[in-house]
Formats: C-alpha cells, sequence, structure tokens
C-alpha cells in the first residue's frame, strides 16, 4: 500500500436536507452521499472546513450511527475521525429520524455532555452559542 493511502482515511458522509448542496456533484436532490479523503487524525472540524460547511449550520449528527450533535449542542468537533467512518449531517429543519424514536447510542463526547451540565444539554431556546 502507498503511504500516500496510510496517511489519509475516507470518510462516507450523508448530507441530509439543505446540506446537500455541500455534496456539489454527489447531491441526489434532498441528500448527498460522498467519500471524503482526509488526512489521518483529522477531526469533525476538519471535515467541516473540507465541505465548506459552518458548524452552525448543522443539526443532528451521527457517526457510525451514534448522535455526536445537534442544535446548539456540538461537543464532536474534536471528535477523531477514523477511516470508514460513516457521517450523517442533517439541516436544522430536519426533524429527529423516526428509527431513533426510542433514543440513541451517542459519542463519548456527547454522552459527556449531556450529563455533565445541570441542564443535561437541553435548553428552551438556543442562540449562537448554545
Amino acid at each position: 500500500m502507498s503511504e500516500d493511502k496510510l496517511s489519509e482515511i475516507t470518510v462516507d458522509v450523508w448530507l441530509y436536507g439543505s446540506l446537500a448542496c455541500y455534496g456539489t456533484k454527489a447531491e441526489q436532490g434532498s441528500f448527498a452521499n460522498l467519500q471524503v479523503r482526509l488526512p489521518r487524525g483529522s477531526s469533525v472540524t476538519d471535515l467541516l472546513a473540507h465541505l465548506g460547511m459552518r458548524t452552525e449550520e448543522r443539526g443532528i449528527t451521527f457517526i457510525n450511527g451514534e448522535l455526536s450533535a445537534m442544535p446548539g449542542l456540538q461537543p464532536d468537533q474534536g471528535h477523531v475521525l477514523e477511516d470508514g467512518d460513516r457521517v450523517g449531517i442533517f439541516d436544522l429543519r430536519s426533524m429527529w429520524p423516526f428509527q431513533y424514536r426510542h433514543g440513541a447510542a451517542m459519542t463519548d463526547e456527547m454522552e459527556r455532555a449531556m450529563t455533565g451540565g445541570k441542564d443535561h444539554g437541553l435548553h428552551h431556546t438556543y442562540g449562537k452559542n448554545g
């Protein structure tokens, strides 16, 4: 295997709703699916920069089926992505996905954010800073 392949990862990215526009040629109307190559050690912040997306534009986010962010609570920005990870990013108007109606598994960062504060990560309203 070439050294370039070892120093890069590929992330399977799914963009839903209005965020599909960040998929450019991968856009399929209401969603886009693209394979993003990033340097090994890249985080969610690096992925968003690659896409040209501000973190405030995204709503519910999943990494490998685990809830990692939602509007006003985005503790996943430093989450280091691994080769083959699947990231689903929904726009702010998207509703909670039906398959998670009984709850969702969470990334470690999200679990800490939800249990760390007295409000458990839930707010009545969300501003620019959460």
